[in-house]
């Protein structure tokens, strides 16, 4: 039930270190465990049955929002409760009822009909719609504005405890109600705690962070 922080500068090893934690990638060096049990065979696969994950740039196929969001349920298995719920802590009921009028509307091809934004939030109602043990964001909200990003991230953050959420963020601020922060730096992790105990002990972290503000 952990809110997990990944910070770094562009090319530090976050990708590469999201991948070996989903078990997209298998280390050269050393052992991945999860929950104190090795992450392989029908271990790996359970473990990756247990994550849903929101790229910066999501996949939308050319059908309706309901359909994107319930990704891969056929159309009559659609929960379309779940689909409501989901919607509104995502976002994505606002610009629905405001621009498209219907969770039956078609989002055209890769969803051209929306946003970058609004792509966005309908990533992020597809992982909570499939009810995972693990949400992973990787600059999942980097297409928002300062006030959408908050709204989304402080309605995440109230999800179950037991939903363990890992976030790489464009913005340093995102991060500061995760409950650990990793800093790396050339592949390597650099600086470890909260928020406020980083900004006090990582110069590059405050760095960061400052920048962070400025350009927001």
């Amino acid at each position: 039930g952990s809110r997990v922080g990944i910070v770094g500068a562009t090319g530090c090893g976050k990708t590469t270190l999201l991948d070996l934690f989903m078990g997209l990638l298998q280390p050269v060096d050393g052992s991945v465990f999860v929950d104190g049990e090795l992450l392989e065979g029908a271990r790996l696969q359970a473990w990756q049955r247990a994550i849903a994950h929101v790229p910066q740039h999501v996949f939308l196929s050319d059908s309706s929002v309901a359909e994107n969001i319930a990704f891969g349920v056929p159309p009559n298995e659609i929960d379309m409760g779940r689909v409501l719920e989901v919607s509104q802590r995502a976002r994505v009921t606002e610009f629905v009822e405001k621009d498209l009028q219907s969770f039956n509307s078609t989002v055209g091809e890769r969803g051209i009909r929306l946003s970058g934004g609004q792509r966005q939030r309908i990533g992020i109602a597809r992982a909570l719609y499939k009810q995972a043990s693990v949400l992973v964001l990787d600059e999942a909200t980097s297409a928002l504005d300062n006030a959408m990003e908050r709204a989304v991230m402080e309605s995440i953050a109230d999800l179950d405890r037991r939903l363990t959420i890992v976030i790489v963020a464009h913005r340093v601020s995102t991060l500061s109600d995760c409950d650990v922060i990793y800093e790396l730096l050339g592949g390597r992790v650099v600086g470890q705690g909260t928020f406020d105990e980083l900004m006090v002990m990582s110069p590059s972290f405050r760095e960061m962070a400052q920048i962070s503000e400025r350009n927001h």
